[in-house]
């Protein structure tokens, strides 16, 4: 009895903490959700306190947060030149870095540094989110450089250059596929010949198996979806999006999905039955269904540019009603019904800083508030935007600068721009440019 006491007493003790933490890209369940109780839902008249701000090096990747920590990848250039020239490669010199700080003060903990050529287009730092699991952390960098850290002291615990295990040319905008882990197993987007995808233990990073071929692995990150109590390991890469078995890499089935300039990025998101993905040139709606206990999927419509949204930096929210991204062509958030691909509505004001004018690749982060119509949005010149959206419109309840845009659109910087997603943990949001990070109180009380 003593024994289920003490259990009971530690469980209520650590729950709250791992409840409040934002451990991977897009949130503790990597569906760009925020749960957490006694947090603002409005901006205040003063503004918002800043708690700290740490210098950091370059980076598209956004931070973690987990057990008091903060993880974050960095870029530190020694030679070369960025142009962010989509159609050519910078070719830098530097040095690629995970840091951890501590989550309350900013305090540096410990980092890793290795030295990293670079030769991609938009060469500004490492593009993905670390995963934390248990006492583990997982990174990977712009050119493939995968790794497993012990998260409390930074030792390397296994390693993995992708680009030398699998053959594998980086992609033109470097790795940005975030690694998912589920249960004992990391997935990764690798490339090479029959290893787009590669399933590691995570504890040693031995490879399980690997699957599909493609003539480029594209950039969209792995996920799992449960339909009629099956897993499904979903793979998008620029020829076909995959539904595969997520023990053994058997394809469960197939569906020809190619974006334009290879630009499988975004995640595709489930609603019921339902699976909708979307990409630059490309928006389509499947049905899920199980045959005999086989998973298959089912065209319902495709998108033309009339309707639908094409996201290429801003991940999709998916409810029941409504889909809502950032539309790649113009930079206006869009609301579509999912029954048919038609357009509820659209509007540039959470995105753009001059909404009365089109941004190609205009960005913004929807992290979305308890299942409501809540939304905290981090749009791309680096506002915190409080706003609800539902099928019926956009309805803005206030917003503030957080951080300022520190890297640009293209050659020639069109639009000063910020493109790294924040984290919102611990009634905090953290969020980074290309010179630091900063933790910014979200706590009701605080205000």
């Amino acid at each position: 009895m003593k024994q289920t006491v003490l259990f009971l007493t530690t469980l209520l003790l650590i729950s709250p903490a791992h409840a409040a933490d934002w451990p991977e890209w897009l949130g503790p369940n990597g569906d760009s959700a925020w749960n957490e109780e006694g947090v603002i839902t409005q901006i205040p008249n003063e503004g918002l306190t800043t708690k700290w701000e740490s210098e950091v090096g370059l980076g598209y990747a956004g931070p973690a947060v987990a057990n008091g920590e903060v993880f974050l990848m960095d870029y530190v250039r020694e030679g070369g030149e960025i142009a962010n020239n989509a159609g050519a490669p910078d070719q830098l010199s530097g040095v690629e870095r995970i840091l951890c700080l501590d989550a309350a003060t900013g305090r540096l903990l410990w980092k890793h540094s290795y030295n990293r050529n670079y030769s991609i287009s938009y060469g500004s730092g490492p593009r993905t989110t670390p995963t934390i699991v248990d006492d583990k952390v997982y990174t990977l960098g712009a050119e493939g450089d995968l790794y497993c850290f012990e998260a409390s002291s930074g030792r390397v615990v296994w390693s993995k250059q992708i680009s030398e295990a699998y053959g594998a040319k980086t992609p033109m905008w470097g790795h940005s596929a975030h690694p998912f882990i589920h249960q004992d197993t990391l997935y990764c987007i690798a490339g090479g010949d029959g290893s787009i995808v590669v399933a590691l233990d995570r504890e040693t990073g031995e490879e399980k198996w690997r699957a599909l071929t493609a003539s480029s692995q594209g950039y969209c990150p792995p996920t799992i979806i449960t339909h009629e109590g099956i897993e499904q390991l979903i793979i998008w890469h620029p020829e076909s999006l995959n539904s595969l078995n997520p023990r053994t890499g058997e394809v469960y089935w197939t569906e020809p999905l190619r974006p334009n300039f290879g630009g499988s990025i975004q995640v595709p998101r489930k609603q019921g039955s339902h699976l909708f993905v979307g990409g630059p040139g490309v928006a389509s709606m499947f049905k899920l269904v199980n045959r005999d206990g086989i998973p298959g999927a089912e065209p319902v419509w495709k998108g033309n540019p009339r309707n639908a949204v094409y996201p290429v930096n801003s991940p999709i929210i998916f409810t029941e009603e409504a889909i809502f991204s950032v539309d790649s062509g113009t930079g206006s958030m869009i609301s579509v019904n999912p029954e048919n691909g038609s357009r509820f509505w659209e509007t540039a004001e959470p995105v753009l800083e001059e909404p009365s004018r089109k941004g190609r690749h205009g960005t913004a982060f929807l992290i979305r508030y308890q299942d409501s119509d809540t939304y905290y949005i981090i749009n791309e010149i680096g506002d915190l935007v409080l706003a609800e959206l539902t099928a019926s419109g956009y309805k803005e309840i206030g917003r503030t600068n957080v951080i300022e845009p520190s890297n640009s659109t293209n050659t020639g910087g069109t639009r000063s721009v910020v493109w790294s997603h924040p984290a919102f943990a611990n009634k905090t949001l953290f969020v980074r440019n290309d010179e630091k990070i900063i933790a910014i109180d979200l706590d009701a009380k605080s205000y």
